[in-house]
């Protein structure tokens, strides 16, 4: 987009080109404008007070927003929305203001239409959220700020184990100070319920809340269990497709990427599966999670599996540190058993089961319990799925990250509507169903992680009604991962007492 310069009340501003109607002022991209100081606040102006819930603790392009140019120009003009630069230029090449990237392999340059320019540089690192180039301005809000409801009562009358209270009374007591803490707790430990008393605590205190988490599905997950135990708070979920992103929320429970859009909102910062991919292997999104949080903040990281990194600061005392062995019903967690399959690859492409997996399928079928079904790919997932449907009379259905009827699909195996589920390792986070077991075709591929295989084990056995249920490796020789996880679930029932 391109702007001019001019004076307007006496003061040097800009605006964008299509708002002036002066052939004698010169029109350039946003990035070559020059420094003006923001307008100042006018107390007697009206601002729209939906495009401040909006924008409110944002940045987000002119795209992203439902108003007009002329609109968000006259809230410029009256010091209540602030323009910054997208990407900045710098002597080691391109800065993207919004994700942080500096990798000059992720930008690239384009003939862009609004700024007239054939070399307009662009962030290719969080393109999927909008491109951001060189002439693109951030808008964000700079008026008064979104006042918070003063009562917002939990309720929840369940009890919280020792091992939950505990971890409950740290993070309470954190509220309000600045800090950070790691709750490291098995699957199925109830971290959910560990949250409730903070985050009542935070929002009463007038503080904004975001939970923030890797997968969509525990986006989903989370949203309708939150809205039920906060019903007097604005809660709203961020994802992508959310009908509720431009909902006024002071608990926001979102994907990470999700914070791309964010900056200094968030006075707790909750970073759910901190060692999940994609942040744990993405340093713009752990660096947008940084600008989302305000200068004075508390963040809480919630894994089963924490990164060595984080296990080492816990160890050493750098990182204050919850540990949760047991699950919330008392029962231990479900010791994998590893089954031999052969060469499952092989058979696979000769359009057959291996014979222990089929013989295990058989007899899942029958008993008429629910089964997830994990799978190292895609193309494994499309093969063995027409397999299994010749073999099983039963409803079965795959899903994975592409999938545009997966919501759909995780409601209807809620809702028993599906009793095999076959996934990629998309659903090993987040996903809560009782009365299930579960098995791993391939359990030896690279894809398969000791944090994967302990997270997928943690799917099952997860209801004190239902607290044993069968977790199944099937391979074509023990990988160091599956040992190690094994192990793991292990050391941590030792570490229970059970």
């Amino acid at each position: 987009m391109r702007f001019v310069s001019l004076f307007l009340n006496n003061r040097l501003t800009i605006a964008p080109e299509t708002l002036v109607n002066d052939s004698s002022l010169k029109a350039v991209p946003f990035f070559e404008l020059p420094m003006v100081e923001q307008p100042p606040l006018n107390q007697t102006f009206r601002y729209d007070e939906k495009l401040q819930q909006i924008l409110y603790g944002k940045q987000l392009l002119f795209d992203e927003l439902s108003f007009t140019v002329d609109q968000i120009q006259l809230h410029y003009e009256n010091g209540y929305v602030k323009y910054s630069i997208g990407i900045s230029k710098t002597s080691n090449g391109y800065v993207c203001s919004r994700c942080g990237n500096e990798k000059s392999r992720l930008f690239a340059v384009f003939s862009c239409f609004r700024c007239k320019s054939d070399s307009c540089a662009y962030c290719r690192n969080c393109i999927m959220m909008g491109r951001v180039s060189e002439c693109t301005p951030m808008i964000s809000w700079c008026g008064p700020k979104v006042r918070w409801p003063l009562e917002n009562n939990l309720l929840w009358n369940g009890e919280l184990s020792s091992g939950q209270q505990l971890a409950s009374q740290k993070f309470v007591e954190g509220i309000g100070s600045e800090g950070e803490l790691l709750i490291w707790a098995v699957c199925g430990a109830g971290k959910t319920e560990v949250l409730f008393k903070g985050i009542e605590k935070a929002l009463n205190l007038g503080l904004r809340v975001c939970i923030a988490t890797p997968r969509t599905d525990v986006v989903l997950e989370l949203a309708p269990r939150l809205k039920a135990v906060f019903p007097n708070s604005m809660v709203a979920s961020y994802y992508g497709g959310s009908e509720e992103r431009e909902t006024k929320a002071q608990l926001v429970i979102s994907t990470t990427h999700q914070m791309y859009r964010f900056k200094q909102a968030f006075n707790i910062m909750i970073v759910d599966e901190v060692d999940a991919f994609p942040y744990s292997y993405d340093q713009t999104l752990q660096h947008s999670v940084s600008l989302a949080v305000t200068p004075k903040h508390f963040l809480l990281y919630l894994s089963a599996t924490p990164s060595k990194t984080m296990k080492k600061a816990a160890m050493n005392e750098r990182l204050p540190c919850v540990k949760i062995p047991k699950r919330f019903h008392g029962f231990p967690l479900p010791v994998p058993k590893m089954v031999w399959g052969g060469e499952w690859k092989k058979r696979l492409e000769r359009g057959k089961l291996p014979a222990t997996f089929l013989k295990w399928l058989k007899a899942q079928a029958e008993s008429g319990r629910r089964a997830m079904i994990f799978v190292s790919s895609v193309s494994v997932l499309e093969k063995l799925i027409e397999l299994i449907r010749k073999e099983v009379d039963v409803p079965v259905d795959s899903v994975h990250s592409e999938d545009p009827l997966r919501k759909e699909k995780v409601i209807q195996f809620r809702n028993e509507d599906i009793q095999l589920l076959l996934t990629t390792t998309i659903l090993e986070r987040g996903v809560t169903v009782p009365f299930l077991d579960v098995a791993v075709f391939g359990a030896d591929h690279d894809v398969f992680t000791e944090s994967a295989l302990v997270q997928i084990a943690g799917r099952s056995g997860r209801s004190k009604d239902d607290h044993d249920g069968k977790v199944l490796l099937f391979h074509y020789g023990k990988s160091l991962s599956m040992i190690q996880a094994i192990n793991h679930i292990k050391n941590m029932n030792k570490e229970a007492g059970l």
